[in-house]
């Protein structure tokens, strides 16, 4: 039976917005990773250890969560544009205030508060929106705007290694800053909140079925959601996957110097991490729409766990870069992955609020494991038992994922 009829336009719109999205994610993401770079160079400089090092990004991380909340509510009620433009100009300029830090203070409130809260519109409201425009596309949708994030972290090491070694650290901040900040306001001008805002339906359909999944509009309330089952072990799953994701992003680059590995190898680590990320991106997105999200997010998971294992003896360039496959491959699923569980589960009316608190769960996460890997390191000399403790992470992840409710 026929619900609802609309006219097709020359081109869907919810294909300009997943663009849009891939280049906000490309950029954004891609920079994140560039911390454990320019973690050698402040550190070396200043003379701050891995622990104090570590807990700029640690606070980034949080505020990062805690921005995504409210950018998330934000974003469930106005504008995508309004609400990301003004994110986006204070990302720029935490990136172009760590060129001029000279203590820890500065360094602590340019990274881990500006930039933290500017990363608060770069992950919930921007997937959010996306997961709007798209119902049963959302999985492979998201996963090719999020392969604009496994570009960037395929890239923009190199861009960042590159500025580094020929202008210096400083001005190499002050360029990402200022470019960040065009390039992301720019993009966020091609958002639109739902395809009702233009006369369209999701995934482009221009008559809608009474039983069609386009009609998955409802949902639950923010208050609703947090009192059921599902809620707390999707957020417990990416509370301990995000443990395992942090520590990696910011130790495994002086974890391959420590081992005597050259700097511009050490940089093709993370490189080829967010380089075979794109693929897991590609490819757990579209199995997502196939297989359903939760044994995608098993699968995915086992597939990180298997990696930090091999971590434990890797102690050649070879054997970092199987690590760094496995690893990306998982890395980049699992990000394409959570926004359309949340949707699945809890509906749309609230996405944003739900997506941003669980994502902030994560991120607590997050932000304490890697100045507890930076302390043991600092203690022991050795981050062995830092990687120990992220494998069995990693394995708790995996087991709470197994209790949610298939929907």
């Amino acid at each position: 039976m026929y619900s609802d009829r609309r006219k097709r336009g020359k081109l869907f719109y919810g294909y300009i917005v997943t663009i849009a999205t891939f280049l906000i994610q490309l950029l954004s993401f891609g920079l994140h990773p560039t911390f454990g770079i320019f973690f050698v160079q402040l550190s070396s400089e200043f003379g701050w250890t891995r622990a104090v090092t570590s807990g700029s990004y640690s606070l980034n991380v949080l505020t990062f969560g805690l921005l995504g909340i409210v950018g998330g509510k934000l974003n469930d009620r106005f504008s995508p544009r309004f609400v990301m433009t003004i994110f986006f100009i204070l990302f720029g300029l935490g990136y172009a205030l760590m060129s001029q830090i000279n203590s820890i203070w500065q360094f602590y409130l340019f990274y881990g508060v500006i930039l933290g809260t500017g990363m608060g519109g770069t992950e919930v409201p921007v997937l959010s929106t996306l997961a709007r425009w798209f119902v049963k596309k959302r999985g492979i949708m998201t996963g090719i705007a999020k392969v604009g994030a496994g570009l960037g972290a395929l890239s923009m090491p190199f861009v960042t290694y590159w500025l580094i070694s020929s202008y210096g650290w400083r001005n190499a901040y002050l360029v990402v800053g200022l470019a960040s900040m065009v390039i992301l306001i720019s993009a966020a001008q091609f958002l639109k909140r739902d395809p009702s805002q233009i006369g369209q339906l999701p995934d482009g359909d221009t008559v809608i079925m009474e039983d069609s999944p386009a009609l998955e509009i409802k949902g639950l309330s923010t208050q609703q959601a947090i009192h059921t089952r599902q809620f707390w072990l999707i957020g417990g799953m990416f509370f301990f996957y995000d443990v395992c994701v942090s520590t990696i992003m910011i130790h495994i680059y002086p974890h391959a110097i420590d081992l005597g590995i050259p700097a511009s190898t050490a940089t093709n680590f993370l490189a080829s991490a967010g380089g075979v990320s794109i693929v897991g991106r590609v490819v757990m997105g579209s199995a997502s729409d196939r297989i359903g999200n939760k044994l995608a997010i098993i699968i995915d998971l086992s597939i990180l766990s298997v990696s930090l294992l091999w971590l434990l003896v890797a102690d050649e360039v070879w054997m970092l870069y199987l690590f760094a496959a496995l690893y990306g491959f998982a890395y980049g699923g699992l990000f394409t992955l959570l926004s359309p569980m949340v949707a699945k589960q809890f509906g749309l009316d609230s996405h944003g609020t739900i997506f941003g608190s669980i994502f902030f769960i994560g991120l607590i996460g997050a932000s304490i494991s890697p100045v507890t890997v930076g302390y043991i390191f600092d203690v022991t000399g050795s981050y062995h038992l830092g990687f120990i403790l992220i494998a069995v992470a990693s394995i708790i992840a995996t087991s709470l994922m197994v209790g949610i409710k298939n929907k």
